[in-house]
């Protein structure tokens, strides 16, 4: 009985999958002799872009979804609405409006439309998110390469391509770059803090909270532990699985918005690439696993992660004369991290 309690302390996802992380970390760090400024302020400022999109997949892992890789849908939702509203000139407060708003309302109808799907899927919720993320894309790209200019008309002809149709790889955001990044900006000695957009991060985060302990975060938490136990406590769950997918996509739709606005320029065809993977395996490095994840899980993985997302390429670079390593890490860091969630998950339910 003892050493099945150890066995099953050893294989504790919330504590291994993070320590393994910050170990590496730490590791990469003094191998790449950048400094802890450096780092710091490069972490910040991810931890700003991505925060709202890790916060976004929380609720569907209490709902018993798993990780919602779907999650890519509603960031291109909000590239959508950010280029259709480029392309009608709208700029100032009105253009920020318009993109929030638009962003919203395609991440609703995809949402609703995506959790149909799942709740004929149930039990496999992962492996199809992936499959419709990989189809949305395609139909993305259809509509921004051969849409625009054709079927769509476009009165900015700045963003599409010198043939007429098409919008360009890379859009210029100069009219919304850092609109609200340099709210409460505290330097301290090198150190860059944006208070504002850090309260932003940590106010969803409490929201999400909040939202969990409530009546709806209650029977929530009911799905997830069992269907069919929430139905007979007449729970409707197919309905509160669509609500679930609905509020998910709202958050990366937004939490796209912020990381955008951020970079002040966006790759039309590749910035929502790898939203999912990244934000996925930010969760699960924090301790989250597929059928548990709590706010500080987020919070925590965001650090983890981005750190040694960070510091890898330099320490490939000083250990091997070859950065190449080091950016070929990176994409093994973000797949090797929930491989190995996983693994600890399969663990867990066996012991």
């Amino acid at each position: 009985m003892r050493l099945r309690q150890r066995a099953e302390q050893l294989f504790n996802i919330e504590h291994i999958v993070p320590v393994v992380f910050l170990f590496l970390s730490f590791f990469a760090w003094q191998v790449s002799g950048l400094t802890g400024t450096f780092v710091f302020n490069q972490v910040l400022t991810r931890f700003i872009r991505d925060g709202i999109l890790v916060l976004s997949l929380i609720i569907p892992v209490v709902a018993g979804m798993g990780l919602n890789f779907a999650i890519i849908v509603g960031a291109m939702s909000a590239q959508a609405a950010l280029l259709f509203v480029i392309s009608c000139q709208v700029a100032g407060l009105g253009g920020i409006l318009s993109v929030i708003f638009l962003s919203i309302a395609l991440s609703v109808v995809l949402g609703f439309a995506i959790g149909h799907v799942l709740n004929r899927v149930k039990g496999k919720e992962m492996i199809v998110t992936i499959i419709i993320g990989f189809l949305a894309n395609s139909v993305y790209q259809l509509v921004f390469l051969a849409g625009f200019g054709t079927i769509i008309p476009v009165a900015n002809k700045e963003i599409i391509l010198s043939r007429g149709i098409g919008v360009r790889n890379a859009v210029d955001l100069s009219m919304y770059r850092n609109t609200i990044d340099k709210f409460w900006l505290l330097k301290i000695e090198g150190l860059e803090i944006p208070l504002f957009m850090i309260l932003v991060v940590l106010l969803f985060g409490g929201m999400i909270y909040y939202l969990l302990h409530t009546r709806f975060g209650r029977e929530v938490k009911a799905a997830g532990s069992g269907s069919e136990k929430a139905e007979v406590a007449g729970i409707n769950v197919n309905l509160l699985r669509i609500k679930v997918i609905i509020l998910s996509m709202v958050l990366a739709a937004l939490g796209q918005l912020v990381y955008l606005q951020n970079i002040g320029m966006f790759d039309v065809y590749t910035a929502h690439m790898n939203a999912d993977v990244f934000s996925c395996a930010a969760l699960l490095a924090g301790g989250a696993s597929i059928k548990s994840a709590k706010i500080r899980h987020a919070l925590i993985g965001i650090f983890l992660f981005h750190t040694l997302f960070i510091v890898s390429p330099q320490a490939g670079q000083n250990l091997f004369h070859n950065a190449a390593l080091g950016e070929y890490f990176r994409s093994f860091v973000a797949y090797g991290t929930i491989a190995f969630a996983l693994i600890i998950n399969v663990k867990r339910e066996n012991m």
